[in-house]
């Protein structure tokens, strides 16, 4: 019997972290080329530091002519991505910084192995869904998400001039028979624009939010609260520290709670199972809890490169199913095409929605009216319901 009582931690990272912009960019630049050719391959990555970005990998069009017409917006993608967040410091500012595109083709080594439709790539891939939250995700990540980007929402709408676009939370949640209760400590390091400003001054600003977006209770008299603990947090960004694409796997996903197969999502076409088995697996695990089949539930996929279908298919509900796992797990496999092209022509993603997943979480997100996060459906509610 799974534990019930006990505390558990998260974090999350706002999207002006160094790691988070790295993300961003690599998705824009995907999205760039998947509004060009829905057939696009791409594997993107960037690195930012002081007044540089260096983007890398390997991309291809079904019109290879095309591509040197890509390469040359590459840098203004980048910049546009650095501006939406809103860095303008002295040392790295969207319009003086240096973008440095490294991209090259797509090797033919690769793609001779997904040209019919197979896995871009091995490995395995897990999907969680726990039914603590309306969101049908882990509570400790999805607050933490929750609170900075209502921070970012502050920041960008003009209410709250004094923060900076860097920023990190942290939340330490008491369960009581297994559902979240009570905070016991919260973390926010959020950059500011203004050395001579305190934590004191920093948490004045932050709180009202935090207190906005958390539900009503879980803050007490007993909540220990960290903001900016070691003080002035004026220099951030990639100024402060260097960013990198696919850092945050664990901020991306589940926060910790649930296994991870080690595959980072941003950068990536639908081809790269590393993102499109982990956006099914989520989806299955989601519809399985929303179905009542369990209230806790992973699955996990797994792929070889060349390889269409899915090599196994696995599901844990740590106790809590209301019908044998191996007949869910034979369920799975009857209501969703498991392949590649299945999952992505099942959740149509071939098309430009990926930047907006590059911050505050890929999971527990609305579905969007053009199809962004339709991995996020409850939509096969009653075929699961009939296929067990």
């Amino acid at each position: 019997m799974a534990r019930q009582n006990y505390v558990f931690t998260s974090e999350s990272v706002s999207e002006g972290h160094p790691d988070k912009l790295c993300d961003q960019i690599s998705d824009a630049v995907l999205d760039a080329l998947l509004t060009e050719d829905p057939r696009a391959r791409v594997a993107c990555e960037a690195f930012a530091t002081t007044g540089m970005v260096v983007i890398g990998g390997e991309i291809g069009l079904a019109d290879q002519d095309r591509l040197s017409h890509y390469m040359g917006s590459i840098g203004q993608i980048a910049r546009d991505v650095i501006r939406d967040i809103g860095y303008e410091q002295e040392k790295f500012h969207w319009n003086t910084c240096k973008v440095l595109n490294l991209l090259h083709e797509q090797s033919a080594h690769i793609w001779q192995g997904v040209k019919n439709d197979a896995a871009g790539d091995q490995g395995i891939m897990f999907g969680y869904a726990v039914d603590e939250t309306p969101e049908l995700m882990p509570a400790p990540i999805q607050y933490a998400h929750a609170i900075l980007r209502r921070l970012a929402e502050a920041r960008k709408s003009g209410a709250e001039p004094a923060l900076g676009p860097d920023a990190k939370s942290q939340l330490t949640l008491r369960y009581e028979n297994g559902k979240p209760v009570e905070v016991t400590s919260i973390v926010v390091s959020h950059q500011h624009k203004d050395e001579s400003q305190t934590s004191d001054d920093i948490r004045a600003i932050v709180e009202p939010y935090v207190r906005e977006v958390l539900p009503q209770g879980w803050l007490t008299e007993n909540t220990e609260w960290w903001v900016n603990p070691t003080g002035t947090f004026v220099i951030g960004g990639p100024d402060g520290d260097a960013g990198l694409t696919g850092r945050k796997i664990i901020v991306d996903t589940y926060g910790g709670a649930a296994l991870h197969g080690g595959g980072a999502f941003s950068g990536k076409d639908p081809t790269k199972v590393d993102r499109s088995a982990a956006y099914a697996a989520r989806y299955l695990a989601k519809n399985v809890v929303a179905a009542g089949l369990a209230q806790r539930c992973v699955i996990q996929l797994s792929y070889a490169i060349g390889v269409a279908k899915p090599l196994s298919i696995y599901a844990n509900t740590f106790e809590t199913n209301t019908v044998p796992e191996a007949e869910i797990e034979k369920a799975l496999a009857r209501v969703m095409d498991l392949t590649p092209k299945g999952i992505s022509d099942h959740l149509n993603l071939c098309r430009p929605i990926y930047r907006r997943t590059a911050a505050y979480g890929h999971f527990g997100r609305a579905p969007e009216d053009d199809g962004g996060f339709s991995w996020e459906r409850t939509d096969l509610i009653e075929a699961l319901q009939k296929a067990i």
